[in-house]
């Protein structure tokens, strides 16, 4: 039996949540700081390069998914968020003294690195003590109070900007490394000694092996490959939209604040349907709805040279994200389902494919906005419906019974 001191459901959310606003920081952080940033690693005003500080930090994520989860499926959850915490931090702190953008973009690469240890055991705590539709309405609750952070961050760092450099922006990111890494001695261990693999060749190829020939597990996880090269557009180019195709790069905080509140409603209402109507019905209810409104944009955009009106693109655009990412905890707890005692390197495996591809999905559709936002219709339109395929024929695999191992006393 885990040994976590999180005693409750809340307790267990409230230490997941933050370390997913630790995780999210290096990416909302960064959005307001783009114009300061430019002269200062070697940009010219208005270059979209700037975006790649987004691409690298998910690609560093990328590739630390598949080292941490076998490592924490030998050594446990917190001894592996604790060695994330210090990448973190470094990458944080080479960010931060950046003079050029190479410089920069490995600086970020590293933070991404460190920050994948926590996305990847938000993903592995949850599965160590729940599984099947109580794992998804967990996640989407988990996902509720993690967006406090997109609301409050980019204010905090417009905040900053207004009295100081963009560096101390960044700054915050230690902070942050130094909480959760304190936070993890009171929380405990979630994973059951019983159930820890031993760090070999064998074993660990056969987890591979189990986890990329599981027909339903591979089938969830590529749908929301494709769902997020569609919705980390939202994140890596909204910036530069507000900036260059519309002209109000001065009021981009604000607003992006206040699309995380729409999605914190978003999750706070998807959990009782869940609940009610299953994980996967929600899952193809809320992707058609997102696909619609895309379809709605695409033709509106095409109607309009490329720039409809900000305000419309800006309100279908955070619903039909918000669509999105309700598409999350449901297509990654169905996946991690079958796994059990792999969630570890299970969610290593996935979350390898999911952010490496996906952003370079997104990257490809965010260096082709120029001066419409024309890509970006048509780039969500098409990824979305390929998950869509995806998400129907992963329902159509035998469906395990749906259990649960409730958050321990």
């Amino acid at each position: 039996m885990a040994e976590t001191r999180g005693s409750t459901d809340w307790g267990v959310v409230a230490f997941l949540a933050s370390v997913g606003i630790s995780v999210a920081y290096g990416i909302d952080a960064s959005l307001p700081a783009f114009d300061e940033m430019r002269p200062d690693v070697g940009l010219p005003p208005g270059s979209n390069r700037i975006t790649l500080a987004i691409t690298v930090y998910f690609l560093g994520m990328a590739g630390g998914q598949i080292v941490y989860g076998p490592i924490s499926d030998r050594f446990g959850r917190m001894a592996t968020l604790r060695t994330g915490m210090v990448i973190y931090a470094a990458g944080a702190a080479g960010s931060m003294l950046a003079t050029d953008f190479g410089f920069l973009l490995a600086s970020r690469t590293v933070w991404g690195l460190g920050a994948s240890a926590g996305s990847l055991m938000n993903l592995a705590i949850l599965r160590d003590l729940y599984a099947g539709d109580r794992m998804a309405r967990m996640m989407s609750t988990v996902s509720a109070v993690f967006l406090v952070g997109p609301v409050v961050t980019p204010l905090i760092a417009e905040g900053i900007l207004r009295t100081a450099s963009w560096r101390w922006v960044y700054a915050v990111g230690l902070l942050l490394a130094l909480v959760i890494a304190a936070w993890t001695t009171r929380f405990g261990e979630t994973l059951a000694p019983e159930d820890r693999r031993p760090l070999q060749a064998g074993p660990t190829l056969d987890a591979f092996r189990r986890v990329v020939t599981c027909r339903r597990t591979v089938l969830y996880a590529t749908a929301l490959l494709f769902v997020d090269g569609a919705f980390l557009v939202f994140l890596g180019s909204t910036q530069q939209v507000f900036d260059v195709v519309y002209g109000r790069a001065d009021q981009f905080a604000v607003l992006f604040a206040a699309s995380a509140v729409v999605f914190a409603a978003g999750f706070i209402l998807v959990n009782p349907a869940i609940g009610r109507w299953g994980a996967h019905r929600v899952g193809l209810s809320v992707l058609t709805s997102a696909i619609l409104l895309g379809v709605l944009l695409l033709g509106l955009t095409l109607a309009t040279d490329g720039v409809p009106g900000f305000w419309t693109w800006f309100t279908i655009q955070v619903v039909a994200n918000t669509l999105l990412a309700l598409v999350t905890p449901v297509a990654m707890s169905l996946a991690l389902e079958p796994m059990g005692e792999l969630a570890g390197t299970a969610s290593g495996i996935l979350g390898l494919g999911s952010y490496s591809a996906a952003s370079l999905m997104a990257a490809l559709v965010g260096i082709q906005l120029g001066e419409t936002t024309t890509p970006w219709a048509v780039g969500f339109v098409v990824y979305a419906a390929i998950g869509l395929g995806l998400l129907v024929a992963a329902g159509r695999t035998s469906q395990p019974n749906p259990g649960s191992r409730p958050a321990p006393a």
